[in-house]
């Protein structure tokens, strides 16, 4: 099988193509991977240097949203998992044009691309964002959309295409939806890794508003998991939520990061809340666990120690990034 992951050289994209040359992964043994991956801000080759030395992975340094390279790469092609995405809420606030242009545009070449070279199978990796906000529940795959950020709004958009791509033209098409990722190799402007590499540092972090959001944490290798199950059983036309099953409240979360780091609350600064902030994001994954055999496996309380420890081995790693993009 001849895969290509689009992003693959980002936190999930080089997550499931490491793992995928590791021969992780059921249904995708012996599989070659090619990477395009236009390595903007977030991408880094250094994500891919642990598979980097395998006969089976090439890597081309390229935009989603050029059609002529994609028709160059997809003849011949088994599969396209599509990572590649603009993802960070904030950002998006800021200048909403990029994440327009990549997600929503680029998306649509994919998805033409692979309708010209006859691409037997599309996985479409979204994000809960899209469902926007539920006080109390969890969403199932039938909930309508309301995204409430330009970020989320953007990957809605995508999603549909998507999903228009397959009821249209018959494209073998299935899209994910995932809730808030966490592991190594995670670029340290996100919650997680921007409060870990902070506190081994003896800086402050900043906790939004009155901390009280809610998310459901994924660690990175149950997600590339499911999405691995999708891609080999997944039905054409579908969507599966992809979770973890921890809810922690901003302010839960930011506790056991201080206790895993040895540090109190003084190193908290409150800040203005974001805009349009969702308060709680929750995914029903009732579906991919009766169909696909889907469970996360990795313990959070684990599964946060080991990033901790990580971001602690790693510095090389992730200082030089937190430098460029001027992160504080």
């Amino acid at each position: 099988m001849k895969i290509l992951v689009t992003g693959g050289a980002g936190f999930i994209g080089s997550n499931f193509v490491r793992r995928t040359l590791q021969d992780a992964y059921p249904g995708l043994e012996g599989a070659e991977v090619v990477v395009l991956d236009a390595l903007t801000y977030s991408g880094n080759l250094e994500n891919l240097a642990p598979v980097s030395d395998s006969p089976r992975y090439s890597f081309v340094h390229g935009d989603i949203r050029n059609g002529a390279l994609l028709d160059e790469l997809f003849p011949g092609l088994d599969a396209v998992v599509h990572f590649a995405a603009e993802s960070h809420v904030d950002r998006s606030v800021r200048d909403a044009g990029i994440f327009v242009e990549t997600n929503v545009l680029g998306t649509q070449q994919l998805l033409d691309a692979a309708l010209r070279n006859r691409v037997p199978r599309f996985v479409h990796v979204s994000t809960d964002e899209v469902y926007g906000s539920i006080a109390e529940g969890s969403w199932d795959e039938q909930r309508a959309l309301e995204p409430n950020s330009p970020y989320s709004a953007s990957k809605a958009g995508s999603d549909l295409l998507a999903r228009s791509y397959h009821r249209t033209h018959g494209l073998n098409v299935s899209i994910t939806r995932c809730s808030n990722n966490y592991g190594p190799y995670h670029f340290p402007e996100k919650v997680i890794p921007l409060f870990v590499t902070n506190l081994i540092d003896d800086r402050h972090v900043p906790l939004y508003g009155t901390g009280d959001n809610i998310r459901d944490w994924l660690h990175v290798d149950d997600h590339t998991r499911g999405i691995a199950l999708v891609l080999v059983n997944g039905r054409a036309g579908e969507i599966y939520n992809i979770g973890g099953g921890t809810e922690l409240s901003n302010t839960e979360l930011t506790q056991l990061l201080l206790e895993a780091t040895g540090k109190d609350w003084s190193f908290v600064d409150r800040v203005a809340d974001r805009l349009g902030h969702d308060l709680r994001y929750s995914v029903d994954i009732s579906k991919i666990r009766a169909e696909l055999g889907y469970e996360p496996l990795v313990p959070f309380e684990q599964g946060l120690a080991d990033v901790v420890q990580w971001y602690r081995d790693n510095r090389a790693w992730w200082e030089p990034l937190k430098a460029r993009a001027e992160l504080r």
